[in-house]
């Protein structure tokens, strides 16, 4: 189907297809230099951002390697100037933000595009933003016929689609489990930190934010879906110590499973850390439990902060040795299957993937009638799936019994 055509009459004349905001920061240059070496040549796409001559600086960068991108449009515009967000909004079909921590810098984006039917994307891990924006704006993009979609990267396409994958290698109509087991040897950027010590600092906010979506959100009829935090144990099935990881993933999962009536009538999804050797597993609980801890005072969550501040990252040559692997294990129908997702550099390099073809595929492909806060299975699922296969992240059936 023409992307134009899938978009009529909603975003039809627009003068972009896909614009990219905070561009410059270290996650979002790197989606700006996937875009620029694997967007189609008629793609009308352009960088956003607060700083223009950051982002023309970017721009020459990008043009070094792809020409074509000497002309690429820089547009100006700040995340709590409403005004010039909404603009942005309505001059594209596609608004992908890497503008984080999201709860600071991103209510007034998903406000711009719900209101102007644009799809809007981002990497957050925030579960009070998610929730947050479900409320104010959930309603008003099913109006307008926005797709607004959190969690475009590692957080949490992984272990969303891995998921979705695992879902479809198991019998349709019955009750399904499904556990995750995530690994990796990768290291987070200064911006990675500051986000999840403001998470950590704001446990009343979030559980009010949980509350208030709880009420909005309608009953999931003749259905049963539960996403539990679980308990540490040895998983026989990965030969590994499971830590569970109270993140946003397993949330994002169980509003698939919600949304899909394919993941049966009584879904169950875990998700954890596997950490091969015992003393590991207890010191990583313990040190992430201190953190939270010393997060809820505001000087020391500001020092620790410091210690790396946004912008910084990895180098290349550190991304090019990283690695994620997520094993999942299903069962259900008298079936059960080991399928994995496994890919490159986790929080930069894929996360930049997973987010620029979030973003293509939104652009350019026949995708599911739906509209609202979604999550990628939802909104993209299998043209997703197989766009992220083709750009070089694994999914596989391992074993099946």
């Amino acid at each position: 189907m023409n992307a134009d055509a899938r978009h009529e009459p909603r975003t039809a004349g627009r003068e972009y297809d896909i614009v990219l905001f905070g561009a410059t920061g270290f996650v979002g240059a790197l989606t700006a230099e996937y875009l620029a070496a694997h967007a189609p040549a008629d793609c009308r796409w352009a960088l956003a951002g607060r700083d223009l001559a950051k982002l023309e600086r970017l721009r020459e960068r990008l043009a070094a390697t792809a020409p074509g991108c000497a002309n690429l449009p820089l547009l100006r515009a700040d995340a709590q100037d409403a005004g010039a967000l909404r603009e942005l909004a309505s001059s594209t079909r596609v608004l992908a933000t890497t503008v984080g921590p999201y709860i600071w810098y991103g209510a007034e984006l998903v406000e711009a595009c719900a209101a102007a039917g644009t799809d809007y994307l981002d990497l957050t891990g925030e579960p009070e933003f998610v929730d947050r924006m479900y409320v104010a704006h959930d309603a008003r993009a099913r109006e307008s016929g926005a797709r607004i979609v959190h969690a475009c990267g590692f957080d949490s396409v992984p272990a969303d689609l891995g998921a979705y994958f695992t879902v479809g290698q198991l019998p349709a109509g019955v009750p399904l489990t499904v556990d995750g087991f995530m690994r990796s040897n990768a290291v987070f950027s200064g911006g990675t930190l500051t986000t999840a010590l403001t998470a950590m600092g704001r446990g009343p906010q979030l559980l009010a934010a949980a509350r208030a979506r709880r009420l909005h959100e309608p009953r999931l009829l003749g259905r049963r879906v539960r996403g539990p935090v679980g308990a540490p144990r040895y998983s026989r099935e990965t030969d590994t110590w499971a830590v569970p990881l109270p993140t946003l993933d397993p949330r994002i999962v169980a509003r698939s499973a919600a949304a899909l009536e394919r993941y049966g009538p009584d879904f169950r999804y875990r998700h954890y850390a596997s950490v091969r050797h015992l003393p590991v597993a207890l010191g990583g609980t313990a040190a992430v439990g201190a953190t939270a801890v010393l997060a809820q005072v505001p000087p020391v969550r500001q020092w620790l902060a410091d210690r790396w501040e946004p912008g910084r990252g990895p180098d290349a040559e550190r991304r090019a040795r990283s690695w994620f692997s997520v094993r999942f294990v299903g069962e259900g129908g008298g079936r059960r299957v080991f399928t994995e997702v496994s890919g490159g550099d986790p929080g930069y390099g894929e996360t930049a993937k997973m987010l620029a073809e979030s973003a293509l595929c939104l652009a350019y492909d026949a995708l599911p009638e739906v509209s609202g806060q979604l999550t990628t299975a939802v909104a993209m699922g299998d043209a997703l799936l197989d766009r992220l296969q083709k750009a070089g992240i694994r999914f596989r059936v391992a074993a099946t019994t």
